[in-house]
């Protein structure tokens, strides 16, 4: 009796998905982010008179358009607070900070932002606050540093909105946002065993004991059946291209010429088609049922685009179900 292989040692990388979102502005957004870069806060009144701020287009009662601007002060009171004692990247304070929700003077809604305090036991519902401006102001709700405490005046009335025009010099007419997340990624038993096979040039997947699908990647478990999916099984390396796409538009940060060709890939024996670049061959000349052959990368971790094998298509009766 053999002793069983141990079990691979799980991987873990850290990931980072990061692009940049970028959107263009109605009248009622463009007035308020043209209005912080000029230190002015606008909401906008609903039907029933009520005043949201941030400013939406829509009622979010009645779904009217909303067009009727007012102005806010730059005070306002904490709703609701959480700790923040470890900043991340890109948030707007460095060191430890409150995030809140304020309901600025003259508005009905909160808006959150960061609190700049030296402590927890500085925060409270309740505390009444002010905007911090930014030195420099570009159309963006980063326009407003952060709030900070201050002791208020009980003296001087609460300030009521005053109607405006949302009219400003050199309008906001667009944002780019960069939208960013860092995550520890860990692929756990079956994905491991498979990123280990492809350092062995390799394409390993698991079967369904039940329904005798090959999944490849695989999952661990057959989301059809719902069982484990033990049995390993080792597929391709050839297959076949059962769709693809043209892309056009060329990535940041890779270096690839386009027009290029990407394409769910059938490899021979797998019960579902992974993805896969396809190279070796004009673009528009590539096709369904198309067979190809990876061509695995320089440091042989993983292949790196697919090729024609030269083999005639195949037939489409034998990849139909896996479209």
């Amino acid at each position: 009796m053999t002793a069983a292989a141990p079990p691979p040692e799980a991987l873990r990388a850290p990931l980072v998905v990061e692009f940049p979102f970028t959107r263009s502005l109605g009248p009622v957004q463009s007035a308020f982010l043209t209005g912080l870069r000029e230190r002015t806060v606008l909401g906008v009144r609903t039907e029933a008179g009520g005043v949201l701020v941030p400013p939406v287009e829509y009622d979010p009662a009645t779904a009217a358009e909303l067009r009727e601007l007012v102005e806010v002060a730059p005070t306002g009171t904490v709703t609701t607070w959480a700790w923040n004692p470890e900043p991340r990247r890109g948030q707007p304070l460095a060191t430890p900070f409150a995030w809140v929700l304020v309901r600025l003077d003259g508005a009905d809604t909160a808006l959150l932002h960061a609190l700049d305090a030296p402590g927890p036991e500085a925060v409270r519902t309740g505390l009444r606050v002010r905007i911090r401006w930014a030195a420099e102001r570009s159309g963006a709700i980063t326009d407003i540093a952060c709030f900070e405490p201050y002791e208020d005046d009980e003296s001087t009335p609460e300030r009521e909105p005053a109607p405006h025009d949302g009219r400003f010099e050199d309008p906001v007419a667009g944002i780019v946002a960069p939208a960013r997340l860092d995550y520890t990624y860990s692929p756990g038993r079956a994905q491991t065993r498979y990123l280990h096979g492809l350092a062995e040039r390799r394409t390993v997947g698991e079967r369904c004991p039940s329904c005798a699908q090959v999944y490849v990647p695989p999952r661990g478990a057959c989301p059809t059946c719902g069982v484990a999916t033990t049995d390993r099984v080792e597929v391709g390396p050839r297959g076949t291209v059962t769709t693809f796409c043209i892309v056009n538009i060329k990535a940041k940060n890779l270096d690839i010429e386009v027009p290029y060709v990407y394409a769910h890939i059938a490899l021979d024996g797998a019960g579902l088609a992974l993805h896969g670049r396809i190279a070796g061959i004009p673009y528009d000349q590539v096709r369904m049922g198309l067979r190809v052959e990876p061509v695995w990368s320089e440091d042989g971790r993983y292949p790196d685009h697919y090729r024609p094998t030269g083999e005639p298509d195949a037939d489409y009766d034998t990849y139909k179900e896996l479209l």
